[in-house]
């Protein structure tokens, strides 16, 4: 089977000898050697339960020429010294892990090294980095799925996920989703159909109504019944760790916060080796064939940025904490897992990284579009507390009203079981400027509109 396999994950990052034939490969599984993957270089005690201890105890990559930081590779293709080398590449016999490199879709010295980093983030044995957050979900549904699988997934997801599985897979690939309320285990558990689903899918903390899932509750539920859990940790990079609490693997949108810029469009999957290895074989790999390859550029800009992903996410939560205490003291309709009257927030609390805070966005519930609208029309033209677009974890404050924007893709009788509510406006909080400041532009919004109210009631 040797010559249906590609270059393997086992990323130790040795580089190239003389001796690189002596290259183990294991004929029966895409499993990198348990000896070549990555090691971190800190005691396990010390890092297991915080992601940036994690970081930290990688490898520093260094230029070329000696550079404190590491080159960019922009080739598309490499070359090798002798032509026999390039067969045992295409076998399999010799990979990235030993610093062999066939073509920039396979694998990319630069992109690689930002699995790593996005590998020990997420405390996972390999990552690998797609073009962007929807590439990496499609990827592994179509590998972990084949014609006539099942999918059960939460019923409140990103709209651009949920119009994957409920009309894209099911007309492509013959693979079906059942949606459920992920907080109800018993329904999900009737859901799950052993031997033949496949993936529970659902968020950490749910987009855009901020449901938190209770991540070991439902790996263990799902693995009972042997499903592989897949958990889309966009929302709570640093704040959550999903395959430390049971999860198979971790999909991320990288665009997000782990960017930081709302420069970049990229995404990743994070798990098991041999997932991953199998997603980059050369027949049956759906990485590989469907080539979501990340660009080398792109892959060095986002490297530089994780290693102060946890001081962003610390501002982030610590503001969306203070803001959302400030609105419900005002009267506002406020929703985030940090405030004690969230229905999961003690259940948070119990699987949250120390020291991370409770997620960097919040909800006002305005109730009706209209309102929500002129609400987010005053808080960027009147106060500029923040901006009107989608996405998330800039370092401005973004907004959206969720029903017209990024759950669009859904209609109002899956929006009303979603629990999104006509007038929900999700805010992603930046932290520019003093947080006394921006909480003054906030309550300038209010008195704009509070006056705009009582003159359209006199008219």
């Amino acid at each position: 089977m040797a010559e249906t396999r590609s270059c393997e994950f086992g990323v130790s990052g040795m580089k190239r000898a003389a001796a690189a034939d002596s290259f183990e490969v294991d004929d029966e599984i895409f499993v990198a050697k348990k000896s070549m993957l990555p090691t971190l270089a800190v005691a396990p005690a010390a890092w297991e339960n915080d992601p940036a201890a994690s970081l930290a105890g990688l490898r520093h990559e260094f230029g070329e020429h000696g550079g404190i930081n590491m080159s960019i590779e922009a080739s598309a293709t490499f070359t090798v010294m002798e032509p026999e080398t390039m067969r045992r590449m295409f076998t399999g016999e010799l990979g990235p892990d030993r610093d062999f490199f066939i073509y920039s879709r396979h694998f990319n010295p630069t992109v690689l090294n930002l699995g790593r980093q996005v590998a020990a983030l997420e405390g996972t044995e390999a990552a690998y980095c797609t073009a962007s957050g929807m590439a990496a979900i499609s990827s592994v549904m179509l590998q972990l799925c084949s014609s006539g699988g099942h999918v059960v997934a939460s019923a409140t997801l990103y709209g651009g996920t949920r119009a994957l599985l409920t009309h894209f897979l099911p007309r492509t690939c013959n693979i079906t989703t059942t949606f459920v309320d992920i907080t109800d285990h018993e329904a999900v558990k009737n859901a799950i159909v052993e031997r033949r689903t496949k993936v529970l899918f659902f968020e950490s903390i749910s987009n855009p109504t901020l449901t938190v899932a209770d991540i070991p509750e439902l790996s263990k539920l799902a693995h009972d019944k042997g499903t592989m859990v897949v958990v889309d940790n966009t929302f709570s990079p640093m704040v959550l760790s999903p395959a430390r609490l049971g999860a198979d693997v971790v999909v991320h949108s990288i665009s997000k916060f782990i960017s930081g810029g709302a420069d970049v469009i990229a995404g990743a999957v994070c798990g098991p080796a041999s997932l991953l290895n199998s997603m980059m074989d050369l027949h049956q790999g759906a990485l590989m064939l469907l080539g979501p390859t990340m660009n080398a550029k792109v892959a060095f800009e986002l490297s530089e940025r994780i290693p102060h992903l946890g001081l962003r996410m610390k501002e982030h939560c610590r503001r969306a904490l203070e803001y959302a205490t400030r609105m419900k003291k005002l009267g506002i309709r406020v929703v985030y897992p940090g405030l004690e009257d969230h229905p999961q927030h003690h259940l948070l609390k119990s699987m949250a990284n120390k020291g991370y805070g409770f997620g960097g966005l919040l909800c006002v519930d305005m109730e009706s579009e209209e309102k929500a609208n002129r609400l987010m029309h005053h808080l960027q033209n009147s106060s500029q507390f923040g901006l009107i677009a989608v996405s998330l974890g800039y370092y401005e404050t973004l907004m959206s009203c969720s029903g017209s924007s990024t759950s669009s893709e859904l209609n109002s009788e899956e929006k009303a079981l979603a629990g999104i509510s006509p007038g929900l406006v999700r805010m992603s909080i930046g932290y520019t400027g003093t947080l006394e400041q921006k909480w003054s532009q906030f309550e300038r919004a209010i008195s704009r509109m509070e006056v705009d109210s009582t003159l359209f009631n006199k008219n």
